[in-house]
């Protein structure tokens, strides 16, 4: 009877997370579908080509897998070697932005270019950021409760990293990866008071940055999205269209394929105002399923990361639901006006090569995580 236990708890040690396995999945190949109905207008628009759009995201969606299913089969332990260099690489390329390198696209200087083949930094930091800390937390479970050994050396990063993806701009992924580093730091145990500190400090910091900004483009970023309407045909367009799809969507929405925003009103409809689309075409309900596939995501995540079987382990598991959780109701607020415009993709739905395939391979080493525990 022990053999059996023994051999059924082994099995268990090597299946890995099913659920969140099959939920990745069935996210990926929505967004396929998704993709493909919001971008035909503007892939025709733009390329001539229908399908243009789609035969791109389905490369990177069959590269992602690959990267999946390599970083569930490689032992996350592993990257506690790479944490610090891979910190080191992440910072390079976000300073490679400010040099010919960059490639600037309405208005923002996001990605390096080399030759055919582009590359979203800032998508890289993320990741890079989780595992450092990951790493840096784990090595000493002290650290945290010493202000100057483990908060200010994170927030130190935080900073940095704010202040290279801010050059840009782009306010949601800075807000983004330091959300995730000040959420890995609560899980290994920040101190109450400091966790309340560094978020009254990182308010303040957005704060200070819109008032000593003299071009007034953040101040514009941040109260064009309270009233749209002031400036309809400028910087109040795409939050416009964006509310007028969702509420044509109704409680079932229209139909799929059958969106009028997509037809060249909502500008980029396929990528970070995708679920303006989805709400459109499939309605309140399909917005609710959506949201209700990530609820169930971030808490399996959750079971990872309590289960994980030492701190390193939690820590990464920990980093990537966060980043899961934050983006998600990063991209939810911009469609629905609830803050500005920033440019955040809805993971694994949105079309990004660069974030699907990272978001992808991070949940690779969710699994992996969850491959090496015998409860969770």
């Amino acid at each position: 009877m022990a053999k059996n236990k023994n051999k059924s708890r082994k099995m268990k040690f090597k299946s890995g997370d099913f659920v969140l396995t099959i939920l990745v999945l069935a996210l990926v190949v929505f967004g396929i579908i998704m993709v493909f109905s919001a971008s035909y207008y503007s892939s025709i628009s733009e390329t001539g080509d229908p399908y243009a759009y789609l035969k791109d995201h389905i490369m990177w969606a069959v590269a992602g897998a690959v990267l999946m299913l390599i970083t569930a089969l490689l032992n996350y332990r592993i990257y506690r070697k790479f944490a610090p260099a891979l910190l080191v690489v992440s910072l390079i390329l976000l300073l490679l932005l400010l040099t010919d390198l960059g490639i600037t696209r309405n208005n923002a200087t996001r990605w390096l270019g080399v030759g055919g083949f582009t590359l979203m930094p800032s998508e890289v930091a993320k990741i890079c950021a989780i595992l450092f800390v990951a790493w840096f937390l784990s090595v000493d479970a002290q650290r945290i409760r010493s202000f100057t050994r483990g908060v200010f050396p994170l927030l130190l990063l935080c900073a940095v990293y704010f202040g290279l993806i801010i050059l840009q701009p782009n306010l949601s992924t800075a807000i983004t990866i330091c959300a995730i580093i000040v959420g890995m730091m609560f899980v290994a145990g920040l101190n109450l008071f400091y966790f309340v500190a560094v978020a009254g400090a990182g308010a303040a910091g957005i704060f200070a940055m819109i008032k000593t900004d003299e071009d007034g483009y953040w101040l514009s970023r941040f109260t064009s999205f309270l009233d749209p309407f002031q400036d309809p045909l400028g910087s109040g367009w795409q939050v416009i269209q964006s509310l007028l799809a969702l509420g044509s969507g109704g409680l079932f929405g229209v139909g799929l394929g059958k969106s009028i925003q997509k037809t060249l009103y909502l500008p980029e409809p396929q990528n970070d105002f995708i679920l303006s689309i989805i709400g459109e075409e499939l309605g309140f309900v399909g917005c609710l399923l959506l949201v209700a596939a990530y609820i169930i995501l971030i808490w399996r995540g959750s079971q990872i990361a309590m289960n994980a079987p030492d701190r390193f382990g939690m820590l990464i598991a920990s980093g990537i639901t966060i980043m899961l959780a934050v983006q998600v109701i990063l991209n939810i607020a911009v469609v629905t006006s609830s803050m500005p415009p920033t440019g955040i993709t809805l993971p694994f739905v949105s079309y990004g090569g660069n974030a699907l395939l990272l978001f992808m391979g991070s949940f690779g080493i969710l699994l992996n995580i969850s491959r090496h525990t015998r409860t969770g």
